[in-house]
């Protein structure tokens, strides 16, 4: 498959699915390899055939969606995000949540892939807040529209280079080496759901501290669809709660109750 000839095709057809092409830009080869293997599977010749089955066959819609999905995940990834959530961000709630005496923190994780930005959030919590705030505890309901990558999530088992960004303190305390692989302490499990749900359609229930919606909704979906996402993200923070977006996104043009920190994408709601 021509590489001009797979980006002619994702720009013609990722708009049938509410998609931008130019989220896909750098992204394009994974998705190119995976629409080269259904192409063989399916016995079609060409990229043209299939876009006329995606015309007429919704199944194949559906499963073309599947193959646009880019699980780029690891631990810490953003160091500067993460450390000024262990810094600023976690124990601002936190203060908060004790002033109110609320028994928690609530925090959602959309788009949490195979479990690295939760287990980040909650390794940050146990070894850097939880013994200034012993009363409050960290829950964490973290959603992904995939299966398999939630199943993952919670086999918690992760490949070496999946942890290169995390500190050493958090590595030691929160990891046991098997066989090759890094697996997630039990006690660090505790206090996390796993959802699988699209955010496009659906969230979880009640209202959240902090929301963390990295380089998903405000990369890959259009306009429409970001407006629909961020309303419904809007509508499960609490005031006075930190909605976190990804280093290169910006909120659509329609968010008027959010103040931007200077330093990162991070928005208060007000």
């Amino acid at each position: 498959m021509r590489d001009h000839d797979c980006i002619a095709f994702l720009q013609r057809y990722l708009p049938y699915l509410g998609l931008r092409w130019p989220g896909y830009r750098k992204v394009r080869r994974t998705v190119c390899k995976r629409l080269a293997r259904r192409l063989r599977a399916l016995n079609l010749e060409n990229l043209s055939d299939y876009g006329n089955l995606l015309l007429t066959d919704p199944m194949e819609q559906a499963h073309f969606d599947t193959l646009c999905r880019i699980p780029i995940s690891r631990f810490y990834r953003g160091r500067k995000v993460f450390d000024l959530l262990g810094e600023s961000y976690l124990p601002c709630l936190a203060q908060e949540a004790a002033e109110r005496s609320a028994a928690e923190v609530r925090t959602w994780c959309a788009g949490s892939a195979s479990g690295e930005e939760p287990y980040s959030l909650k390794l940050i919590w146990e070894v850097k807040v939880q013994r200034l705030y012993p009363a409050l505890r960290l829950s964490i309901v973290a959603t992904d529209v995939d299966p398999h990558m939630l199943e993952r999530a919670k086999a918690a088992s992760y490949r070496p280079g999946s942890l290169k960004d995390l500190p050493p303190p958090l590595k030691e305390n929160g990891f046991e080496s098997r066989d090759g692989s890094y697996c997630l302490r039990p006690e660090f499990k505790d206090g996390i759901t796993f959802l699988c749900q699209d955010i496009r359609k659906e969230a979880p229930e009640g209202s959240f501290d902090l929301v963390l919606c990295r380089n998903l909704a405000f990369t890959y979906f259009e306009t429409d669809i970001q407006c629909d996402v961020f309303a419904r993200l809007e509508r499960h923070l609490r005031p006075g709660g930190f909605l976190m977006i990804g280093a290169h996104e910006s909120l659509p043009a329609t968010q008027t109750i959010f103040h931007r920190d200077d330093r990162l994408p991070i928005y208060r709601k007000y």
